[in-house]
């Protein structure tokens, strides 16, 4: 199901044990355009800390009460390796992290979450089995938070801002941006898959898409919800190959839609 990453935003977190705070942000990694955490507000729970979930604790996601579910207690959240919430998140503490789950690490391996397409693991990963990353922030890690608002940048134009972020909740990916183009003609909003970004300019808060802006104008108004029939006729617009369908070697996004498929096919 492809969801709104705003309306995830304020959903109750509920670990196997009990509650234990909201969704406050989400950190994607910018390489492969993947929710890579939930960041948590547990509202004074653990004062001073972020909170970090990965995509491999989440059990269900309840539209009905605004609820996640996770396959964790609140001591093993509470005793997860700790982080500043005013620094960025290195890459030392992310193998800790997921050595202290027993969860692969996601930037080893040859699919989107390591040894597989989606972030589901029976395994356990021992404690020297990678080795030892740089200290440094992971420069990949961004906050969603951060991105809304972003300024859009076809070819030749500005076009508007990024409003939104829609995310399969089967394998974290992000699927599209949520364009709002009301500061260039009044409400419309398009979307823009991540595979046509050019680059990100950080310091500018721009994201230039390698489109022409009339196409962009003319595309399908979002709406939802999202189905095939929609997406079908959004790639048809932007003559571009749907996700679902295309070669491993043509995008990275690609892999991960052959590696989803061959997955399925063993099942």
């Amino acid at each position: 199901m492809i969801r709104s990453a705003n309306n995830l935003i304020g959903y109750k977190l509920g670990a196997l044990d009990g509650e234990f705070g909201k969704v406050r942000d989400f950190y994607f990694d910018d390489q492969s355009w993947t929710i890579r955490y939930l960041v948590a507000d547990t509202g004074g729970w653990l004062a001073g800390l972020q909170v970090l979930i990965s995509p491999f604790a989440v059990k269900s996601i309840v539209d009905s009460i605004k609820h996640i579910n996770v396959s964790l207690t609140a001591e093993q959240i509470a005793k997860s390796p700790p982080i500043d919430s005013d620094k960025p998140v290195s890459r030392q503490f992310e193998l800790k992290y997921h050595q202290h789950f027993g969860w692969p690490m996601y930037w080893y391996g040859p699919a989107l979450w390591g040894p597989g397409p989606f972030p589901v693991f029976q395994g356990s990963i021992p404690d020297d089995s990678q080795p030892e990353p740089e200290s440094s922030g992971n420069p990949h890690l961004r906050s969603i938070g951060e991105v809304l608002g972003y300024h859009i940048r076809a070819r030749d134009h500005e076009i508007g801002h990024v409003h939104d972020f829609l995310i399969d909740d089967e394998n974290w990916s992000i699927r599209y941006l949520v364009v709002d183009t009301r500061n260039w003609w009044p409400g419309k909003k398009v979307l823009l898959s991540p595979q046509w970004i050019e680059r990100v300019s950080w310091q500018e808060a721009m994201v230039h898409v390698d489109l022409l802006r009339e196409t962009i104008k003319a595309a399908p108004e979002f709406a939802r919800p999202i189905s095939r029939e929609y997406e079908e006729s959004l790639y048809r617009h932007y003559e571009k190959d749907p996700y679902w369908s295309q070669h491993p070697h043509d995008h990275g996004l690609g892999k991960r839609a052959t590696a989803e498929k061959s997955e399925a096919a063993k099942n």
